[in-house]
Formats: C-alpha cells, sequence, structure tokens
C-alpha cells in the first residue's frame, strides 16, 4: 500500500507543472500610429497566426458573409463579435409629411417637414472588452 500512496503523490506535482506551461503568457501590444491599409492587415495576421494571406482573407470575408446573415431581412437582426462588439439591424417606421411646425432654430416661424420612407438602420455596440482597451 506504501508503494500506491508514494506513486499517487508523484502523479499530483505533474499535474500543476503542466497546468502552469498551459496559462497564457500575456502579449505586449504596441500602439499603432497610424491606420493599417487592409493589406498590412492581413499580412500582420497572417505572421501572427502562421496561416498564409489567402486564409486569412477567406476567414475575413466568411465573417463578412456570417454578419450578413445575421442582420440581413428577416433575419435575427444582431450579430456579437464575442467580447468585442455587437452589431444590430433597427427598423425605424415610416414618418409622414407635417406642415405649419414650429421651427425650433427661429422661434415664431413655421416649416413644413418633408416624409420619410421607413428603413433599416445598422448600429455597432462597443462590448465590455473593447472599451477596456481603449482605457488602457
Amino acid at each position: 500500500m506504501a508503494a500506491k500512496k508514494a506513486a499517487a503523490k508523484k502523479k499530483a506535482p505533474a499535474k500543476k507543472a503542466a497546468a502552469k506551461k498551459a496559462a497564457p503568457v500575456e502579449k505586449k501590444i504596441k500602439a499603432v500610429k497610424e491606420r493599417y491599409t487592409k493589406t498590412q492587415m492581413l499580412t500582420q495576421i497572417s505572421e501572427n497566426t502562421e496561416l498564409s494571406k489567402k486564409q486569412v482573407q477567406s476567414v475575413l470575408d466568411e465573417l463578412s458573409d456570417m454578419i450578413e446573415g445575421h442582420i440581413k431581412k428577416r433575419a435575427v437582426g444582431e450579430f456579437v463579435l464575442p467580447g468585442l462588439l455587437k452589431v444590430t439591424s433597427v427598423k425605424k417606421p415610416a414618418k409622414k409629411a407635417r406642415k405649419n411646425v414650429p421651427n425650433p432654430f427661429k422661434p415664431g416661424e413655421l416649416m413644413d417637414v418633408a416624409a420619410k420612407p421607413a428603413s433599416v438602420q445598422v448600429k455597432i455596440r462597443p462590448l465590455k472588452k473593447l472599451k477596456d482597451m481603449a482605457t488602457n
């Protein structure tokens, strides 16, 4: 029995060592001074992920198609990129034309407001992780 206990004790430290190796190492991210072009983005992503530029381009194209599928007409109307942002489509109803409405910029004058057709707006909201990136 003593041999079994000794063997069990040896296994436990090995698990702790494996857990230490699996811990993620924080990357030091530099501030970018100028906005990247699409080609510069593809190049940096391909270098950092060891994927080819064509593979990175196909991933970005698929992400674009996925977003379109979520926010297009008769779809769910929202897409979430976890931790970063939420894209939603908001339906705005049509507005009728109005006459003799008080002008907010020139008190005492009346104005006419033109009719507006129904439309869909796309709203993009930052999520917590993206907000934290901007403050750090």
